[in-house]
């Protein structure tokens, strides 16, 4: 689909808005993040959203002054795979975003602690599947009943999530958010 410039600044004004409202109820923490695009060598479909910066402020959910995709996340998946950004290979979801641990998941435990505004911030990645399509990752990769009672998918564990600031596949701008969101390694580990 074809879209102009005046409609995708319309899009960003009204994603900046509602990102503004969702996001109302965070509060205070630090903010660490390491910026940086590359495109992912994963085959996924790329975004035609503009770039967004790194967050600017806030909270363990991470506020920008971009706005980004909080309308529900980046979708329920085509699986989830490996992709190259500047740190490093990192496991994406299907259409290619970087995917997130959140610190505050307890692993093994079959639940998300992430609802509300968090959710808003930090989209899920969800599967149609209880085994969802894996490519190069290597940590066990299963699903969990989510917070909005779809299959989340999870790796060694642990729930995964996108980050709706991110605006095209290989961002990486949650990296550190809130000292409590790292990107996850195709191991299963999180990058600190």
């Amino acid at each position: 689909m074809r879209t102009t410039r005046s409609t995708r600044s319309v899009l960003l004004v009204a994603s900046v808005a509602f990102a503004a409202l969702a996001l109302a109820s965070c509060s205070a923490g630090s903010s660490a993040s390491s910026g940086g695009s590359s495109a992912p060598s994963a085959s996924a479909s790329s975004s035609s959203a503009s770039s967004a910066s790194s967050p600017s402020s806030g909270g363990a959910y991470g506020t920008d002054d971009k706005g980004g995709d909080s309308g529900g996340g980046h979708g329920a998946d085509d699986g989830i795979a490996t992709a190259s950004t500047s740190l490093g290979t990192v496991v994406v979801d299907g259409k290619g975003m970087t995917a997130y641990f959140y610190d505050e998941d307890v692993k093994g435990s079959g639940k998300s602690s992430c609802s509300g505004g968090c959710a808003a911030a930090w989209p899920a990645i969800e599967s149609d599947a209880a085994k969802p399509a894996v490519s190069g990752v290597t940590g066990e990769v299963g699903t969990i009943t989510g917070v909005d009672g779809k299959l989340q998918v999870t790796v060694d564990g642990r729930p995964i999530y996108t980050y709706a600031a991110d605006a095209k596949p290989g961002d990486v701008t949650g990296q550190g958010v809130g000292g409590v969101w790292y990107v996850v390694n195709p191991d299963g580990t999180e990058q600190k």
